[in-house]
């Protein structure tokens, strides 16, 4: 159990201030982001390596960064992807005109999120790369190796990325590296029991009275086979036979070896481990080149370890001995590295986007919308505990908390849009960027996508009636779709999303208004939600364990179709600023 916490909502706040006061010899925090780059700032010229992902994994991420390795960490919540505004801002304050790698585990959110942080950070003349690690050899075959799961093995690849960019080496060379040393890189984890989110009163899984799974994820999930315990000889077999089943033909047999521990099991139990392991691996032939036995990657208290082997060929043993001091993680004397300037680089400032005023119409409409908004945050916080239980069938239990912080802070962002004058199209979007940027992880951004859609739909000038609001959500949808690529049948949101659009769009074609329709469509979105009990993932990190989710629904499915039926018995009531005619 997480025993030592506050508010668990603002546990990873929290983590982020005492690390800065703990380590500030190392580190300076990012203004307006949950994040820190180097306390020397960014290096004129040189390559600027940002690695982030959700908390509960220290010391990746904030304890890797520092000279040699990291330039700057990105932090998201508990086991969540960071927000796209807070990858940006922590990319922008390290970059020093090199370029910039953004560094993460091959997770959905991540790299959605990742990705349209590139995206800003390119059209305003950062070239900015983005490297993703798929290390882990469990959760898809060789064939589908894009489609793996980063672990463990992530700590090798940014230790290479930061030793490349530090010794000098151009963009192009860093991601070169980074690249190779990903594919290059293989891991297996096993897990004795599951973790503890704080707050919650027990872990997300169990693992049977003497048994063990393999397989874990770092986010809680639990393994994808089980098996009864065996002793350390026996447990480092199966680690070592697993990774060394896909060694390149290539390779010359000298190896970066880390023995991991996820939490909760102790070192000397590691180390125990590690003399089996490295028994097994000389038999092998393997050369094992400065070996790293500890906590590297963890699951907060999760029970479990790992093996990850890199093998050192193209110039990686070079850039894995190299020296390197951060808060978590020391070697060699980092004097023999080349200096930088420092360079000041101008944070991400708050822009005040100038709007036109709303029209009356759009302004009448305002009211229901911010009912439609209560209204979802109310039957989220309702149903949170559920999401999460949901959630947790197959992977990391945190979609209702993430949902709750989400509606939360677009519930206030609505209200104080709408004090400020702006119309519906400006109220949604201001709960939009809100959504986004408090959730994170995938949920956060797509709902953000969501909103924002039919916000933009909606506008400011216009009034809004039932078919502009029916072409406004379809807008959202297609967005949805069109940003993280989820087709209906994959086990997503999207399996409620799309049906209840094409029932609504088709009702109030017939020339049904929105009181009746959209609740009629809810119908429809919270059947297909339950439907979703059926089906196995095809994406997001439900996949490696498809399995285990049969017989339980989606719970992003599940979570839009409580707020569509939320907002429809808002709009069943009177319209208050609603047409029920046809478009103006």
């Amino acid at each position: 159990m997480t025993h030592v916490h506050d508010d668990p909502a603002r546990f990873k706040e929290e983590v982020v201030a005492g690390f800065a006061q703990a380590y500030g010899r190392y580190v300076r925090r990012v203004p307006n982001a949950s994040g820190f780059v180097r306390r020397s700032g960014p290096g004129a010229g040189k390559v600027s390596l940002v690695v982030g992902g959700g908390s509960g994994h220290y010391p990746s991420y904030s304890g890797v960064t520092g000279t040699g390795f990291a330039d700057g960490c990105v932090l998201g919540d508990v086991f969540t992807s960071p927000s796209t505004e807070q990858v940006y801002r922590v990319a922008r304050a390290a970059s020093g005109g090199g370029g910039v790698v953004l560094a993460f585990g091959n997770y959905a959110g991540d790299r959605l999120n990742f990705g349209a942080a590139q995206k800003r950070l390119v059209e305003e003349g950062i070239d900015t790369r983005v490297v993703y690690v798929t290390d882990d050899v469990a959760s898809a075959p060789l064939a589908e190796k894009d489609a793996r799961r980063g672990i463990a093995g992530t700590f090798t690849v940014y230790k290479v990325g930061g030793a490349s960019a530090e010794r000098g080496d151009p963009l192009d060379e860093v991601e070169r590296l980074m690249r190779l040393a990903n594919d290059r890189t293989y891991s297996y984890g096993v897990a004795f029991d599951g973790c503890t989110l704080p707050g919650s009163d027990d872990a997300l899984f169990h693992v049977e009275q003497g048994r063990m799974d393999f397989g874990l994820g770092i986010h809680g999930e639990p393994g994808i086979s089980s098996a009864p315990w065996m002793p350390a000889p026996d447990l480092a077999a199966a680690l070592v036979e697993r990774v060394l089943e896909e060694r390149p033909q290539d390779a010359s047999g000298r190896a970066a070896v880390l023995v991991n521990g996820l939490g909760a099991t102790k070192y000397e139990e590691l180390f125990v481990l590690y003399g089996h392991v490295a028994r097994l691996l000389e038999e092998a032939g393997v050369e094992i080149v400065q070996p790293e036995v500890g906590e590297l990657v963890t699951s907060l208290d999760m029970a479990g370890c790992s093996l990850s082997l890199t093998w050192l060929d193209g110039g990686l043993e070079e850039l894995w001995v190299a020296p390197a001091d951060t808060p978590a993680f020391r070697r060699g004397d980092v004097g023999d590295l080349p200096t930088y300037e420092a360079v000041e680089v101008d944070e991400a400032s708050e822009e005040t986007e100038q709007r036109t005023p709303a029209s009356e119409e759009s302004l009448a409409a305002v009211p229901r919308v911010l009912a439609a908004v209560d209204a979802m945050t109310a039957t989220v916080l309702e149903h949170e505990d559920e999401l999460g239980r949901i959630d947790a069938v197959a992977g990391d239990g945190d979609h209702g908390l993430g949902m709750a912080r989400g509606t939360r802070a677009a519930q206030e962002a609505a209200h104080a849009a709408a004090d400020a004058g702006g119309g519906a199209g400006s109220v949604l979007a201001a709960a939009a960027d809100a959504f986004g940027d408090k959730a994170g992880g995938t949920s956060g951004i797509l709902w953000g996508i969501l909103l924002s859609g039919v916000g933009a739909g909606l506008g400011d000038e216009d009034r809004v009636t039932a078919a502009s609001a029916a072409a406004a959500v379809a807008r959202g949808c297609d967005a949805v779709q069109a940003a993280g690529g989820a087709q209906v049948g994959d086990k997503t949101l999207v399996d409620a999303l799309v049906p209840f659009v094409a029932d609504l769009r088709e009702r109030v074609d017939a020339g049904e208004g929105l009181a009746t329709a959209w609740p009629a469509a809810a119908r429809v979105a919270d059947e297909a939600a339950r439907a979703t009990a059926d089906l196995t993932p095809r994406l997001g990190r439900a996949r490696p364990l498809a399995e285990r989710s049969v017989g339980t629904p989606d719970a992003g499915a599940v979570s839009m179709a409580l707020v569509v039926g939320a907002v429809g018995q808002v709009l069943a009531g009177e319209p208050a600023g609603v047409s029920e005619g046809s478009s103006a």
